[in-house]
């Protein structure tokens, strides 16, 4: 695996410092297991949908927390009965407890979720404060300034 430094990045910027994490994250994440598998999808200018496999886990196995621009969803099976002896002769379903991380960009936020077909759905909207959008600055005609100055 490649390793970056980003220090000299750090001495001429300000403020890059969360964005040199994510990069790090992102790197460290990319050695994980593949499991469970997922996508990622856009369903519009603002919209997007997490699909994680689950197949096997049921709606209170399974936990979803977003905390601050960080989505992790967890999935923790309950124990078995033991009292029911089972023999497998192939066993190719992996029926272990995970945890799956999403970084978010800022003001992206969980909408909703549901569990269908073995697929937990996440759908994902970003959700910019009035502050942020852009808006329409009215220009005002000059004259009315002009009238005032006269008058004074």
């Amino acid at each position: 695996m490649r390793t970056y430094d980003f220090t000299p990045l750090m001495r001429t910027a300000v403020g890059f410092d969360r964005l040199a994490r994510q990069i790090e994250t992102a790197a460290r994440s990319g050695q994980e297991n593949g499991w469970p598998p997922y996508n990622i999808e856009s369903t519009g200018e603002d919209t997007y949908r997490i699909e994680v496999a689950v197949a096997g886990f049921a709606p209170e196995e399974l936990d979803i927390e977003a905390k601050e621009n960080l989505l992790t969803v967890t999935g923790k099976k309950a124990p078995q009965d033991e009292t029911v002896q089972r023999t497998f002769l192939h066993r190719g379903l992996a029926e272990r407890d995970f945890e799956r991380r999403f970084q978010l960009a800022d003001y992206v936020v969980v909408k909703n979720a549901a569990l269908n077909n073995g697929l937990l759905v996440i759908e994902l909207k970003r959700e910019l404060p009035e502050a942020l959008k852009p808006r329409r600055i009215e220009i005002a005609d000059g004259s009315a300034l002009i009238e005032n100055k006269k008058a004074a």
